[in-house]
């Protein structure tokens, strides 16, 4: 049994299961608020941070270990939607870090199945975080204007005014 690698694997289960939580809390502020779109993304990369915490759990039973279900950091409870962007870039920021930390402590301990998970997820992270960016980018080039616009995504009449 690989101790050290499991060790490893639980604070990724921690760490995503953390984002899961953060997520889908923005994804139910953001619909609320009526930003479909940016909503569906949180939706859509919460599903993908679960898909993480199965390859970490998967791993861990391959290697004889418990799979700890414990969550790293509690929701923050945020309103708007720049300030979400920004922690989830954090985030995803802070998991590019521990990954390849912890990849690096894998090679250490000779446990090369346990670092490539790890090396894979840190190309998911770079995506997540770039997403993020982009929209960090939209908000701040075109403003609250930007934001409106998602709340008429799913309004079949359109924009006050359509034809």
């Amino acid at each position: 049994m690989q101790t050290k690698s499991i060790e490893l694997l639980n604070q990724g289960v921690a760490d995503e299961l953390g984002a899961v939580h953060q997520y889908m809390y923005f994804h139910f502020r953001l619909d609320d608020l009526g930003y479909k779109p940016l909503a569906s993304m949180f939706k859509r990369i919460a599903i993908e941070e679960m898909i993480h915490v199965e390859r970490f759990a998967e791993r861990i039973l391959f290697l004889g270990g418990e799979i700890e279900m414990e969550v790293a950091d509690p929701v923050e409870k945020i309103h708007q939607a720049l300030p979400m962007l920004e922690k989830a870039q954090e985030m995803e920021r802070q998991a590019q870090v521990d990954y390849n930390q912890r990849a690096l402590e894998c090679t250490k301990n000779a446990d090369s199945g346990t670092r490539k998970i790890f090396e894979e997820l840190v190309d998911d992270e770079e995506r997540h975080f770039e997403l993020f960016q982009t929209q960090v980018e939209h908000i701040q080039r075109f403003g609250e204007q930007y934001l409106a616009l998602q709340s008429f995504q799913d309004n079949p009449m359109g924009p006050p005014g359509a034809p």
